[in-house]
């Protein structure tokens, strides 16, 4: 059985991390779980997420997540916009919150060292000499 969608496709927020992702050397969309995941070879960011929080489960729907470096990690999850996803948190993802008031270059970075880290070598060269 297919996961539901599970975002609005006229999200302006969606809109602006699918132009960022989409950036990337070789980056293409698919739905995975009923949320957007920007991938190449991997996958190295989701739009929406959810964790658990005393036994219930919290929604992020409008949040991106990505891989981090193990030594960003922790500065990231004490960040009160930042939460530890479900499932994926244990293998370094964290989520970021967006919101009318995001960072939109701190996002492209969090995009950028993901990507770095599931890319593969090639696509990070390519990523390199294009700037």
């Amino acid at each position: 059985m297919a996961h539901p969608l599970m975002f609005d496709a006229a999200d302006p927020l969606l809109a602006r991390v699918r132009e960022l992702a989409l950036a990337f050397p070789d980056a293409a969309e698919k739905i995975s779980h009923g949320h957007p995941a920007f991938f190449t070879t991997k996958v190295f960011a989701y739009y929406g997420g959810s964790q658990r929080v005393d036994g219930a489960w919290v929604q992020h729907e409008h949040s991106v997540m990505v891989l981090t470096d193990p030594t960003e990690r922790q500065a990231l999850v004490e960040d009160d916009r930042c939460y530890v996803p479900a499932y994926l948190g244990v293998s370094g993802w964290v989520g970021l919150e967006l919101d009318e008031r995001t960072d939109w270059a701190e996002v492209g970075e969090l995009l950028d060292a993901s990507y770095r880290l599931t890319a593969g070598p090639r696509r990070v060269a390519r990523l390199d000499a294009a700037r």
